[in-house]
């Protein structure tokens, strides 16, 4: 279950407060149970967008490994009832191919010599010229997730990881979309959590989030973190929507922290970002 023992914030109508109890000690060298089977060597945060580690090793082959690590480092946690999957989606990877359809017009759908058809009467689009008719770019970012499910509500959305990619950062559309994303979840009561390690993209999406709903973390700061990791989540207390949020920066050179789950209003676990880190590292020969 969630060890409640780092502090978060939490934003509703009685305005900003903390959450939590004391922060735990340190675990740069320490050996700590692994949620993956094993005792893991708390390691530091590597720098994957830059070298010397980018002469060896690409990001997405860290983002490719790592929501699978996740999903072992869940299951073990999860009640009977929820399971969890990594979900991968590369914006670049997708082809649509028009002219397959071209010759597949039912025969039925020819007209008849008399005007007629065998088949009901069909509204045919009379070709004009658009309105707009540009060269365009549409962004589709890649996305790297893990979604956790509530089977015994028929495959509810409980819960979803969100690994952010350079192509979530790289311009004001794709941040935005990311952001409307992480909010709609929210709206349906799924926990969010947010794990950026892009340290080539100075923005902040978790406080372009709160910007939208109108929110300030303190915790955040002034000058946002490029990196960092988050969970939030819409909960309702006392007839009222209210947002949660447990922030944490994220540094190179440190290991990385613990973070809850929620599978409902009053259950989570621990999401352990160190341990599924370094697992995927290990296995990927990242140094």
């Amino acid at each position: 279950m969630w060890e409640s023992y780092e502090k978060g914030l939490a934003f509703g109508a009685g305005g900003l407060r903390e959450v939590g109890r004391s922060t735990p000690a340190p675990l740069v060298g320490r050996l700590y149970p692994g949620k993956i089977g094993r005792e893991v060597l708390a390691m530091p945060l590597r720098d994957h967008f830059r070298p010397p580690l980018t002469q060896r090793h690409s990001w997405d082959e860290l983002h490719g490994g790592w929501p699978m690590k996740i999903v072992e480092s869940l299951l073990p946690n999860l009640p009977a009832n929820f399971v969890a999957a990594p979900q991968i989606h590369l914006g670049g990877g997708v082809e649509i191919h028009v002219a397959t359809f071209d010759n597949e017009r039912p025969e039925s759908f020819a007209p008849a010599a008399n005007g007629e058809t065998g088949s009901p009467a069909v509204a045919v689009w009379e070709a004009t010229e658009p309105t707009l008719r540009v060269e365009t770019d549409l962004p589709e970012p890649d996305e790297y997730e893990v979604r956790v499910y509530d089977v015994s509500r028929g495959r509810r959305l409980v819960a979803a990881v969100e690994l952010v990619s350079p192509s979530n950062k790289d311009r004001p559309e794709s941040r935005q979309e990311f952001v409307a994303k992480c909010a709609s979840l929210l709206r349906q009561r799924v926990s969010v959590t947010i794990v950026d390690v892009v340290t080539v993209r100075e923005f902040n999406l978790y406080g372009e989030l709160l910007t939208l709903f109108g929110e300030r973390d303190a915790s955040v700061g002034s000058e946002p973190a490029g990196t960092y990791a988050v969970t939030s989540r819409g909960t309702r207390a006392r007839m009222k929507w209210v947002l949660e949020s447990w922030y944490r920066p994220l540094t190179p050179g440190q290991p990385l922290p613990r973070l809850p789950v929620w599978l409902t209003d009053d259950l989570a676990v621990t999401l352990d970002l160190e341990a599924s880190y370094q697992e995927t590292c290990r296995v990927l020969r990242i140094g």
